[in-house]
């Protein structure tokens, strides 16, 4: 419960003070590329439960039906407006309204592709998803720069499943198991000195 007030009230303050932020960027992406400002995508949530996940736009609208579902490097579908947010993690930031809907919390596991999580091992399945997903958890935070780390792989597919996926999974089951408050409180502090040493370059 405590968690959750935390969540609502993280959410809330956060929208009230960032939406001059969110209108511009929202402005930028119409005024970039021709499209929707969000981008809506499945994810498994809290128990299984599939949710759509928002997020600020960064691709060429169509690009899922355009390439594969990993985004690594360079990737000709990413707008201009798009490499900003994504390198600033700006495009993230949509997900203050999925944290106030009860989909996700501010810090806990990333979301996952649901045919990602169909390699989770069941015992790894069960405590993951005993939590709400989260905007920001510390291993998102140490594969900050996941899509160089898969472009410079022969097979940036399978480098994801064989190799960083178990290392999240592992991560995310020893948060579940382990999140407080004060956890919390610091993984956000250090998502916010990224994102600000992200947007100040």
């Amino acid at each position: 419960m405590a968690k959750r007030l935390f969540d609502l009230f993280g959410a809330a303050l956060a929208l009230a003070l960032l939406w001059p932020l969110l209108v511009g960027v929202a402005l930028w992406i119409k005024l970039d590329s021709p499209g929707p400002v969000l981008f809506r995508q499945q994810r498994v949530g809290r128990r299984g439960r599939l949710f759509a996940i928002h997020k600020f736009r960064t691709m060429v609208e169509g690009a899922p039906q355009l390439g594969p579902m990993l985004t690594v490097g360079a990737d000709q579908r990413i707008t201009r407006a798009g490499a900003f947010l994504r390198r600033s993690k700006l495009d993230e930031l949509p997900q203050l309204l999925d944290v106030l809907s009860g989909h996700m919390s501010l810090v806990g596991p990333r979301p996952e592709l649901p045919a990602y999580v169909a390699h989770y091992p069941a015992d790894l399945r069960e405590r993951v998803l005993a939590v709400r997903p989260g905007i920001t958890d510390p291993v998102s935070l140490a594969l900050a720069d996941e899509g160089e780390l898969l472009a410079r792989a022969a097979d940036p597919e399978r480098e994801y499943v064989e190799v960083l996926l178990p290392r999240k999974l592992h991560a995310a089951a020893a948060y579940a198991e382990q999140a407080n408050l004060a956890t919390d409180l610091r993984v956000i502090g250090r998502t916010l000195r990224v994102l600000w040493s992200r947007v100040s370059l």
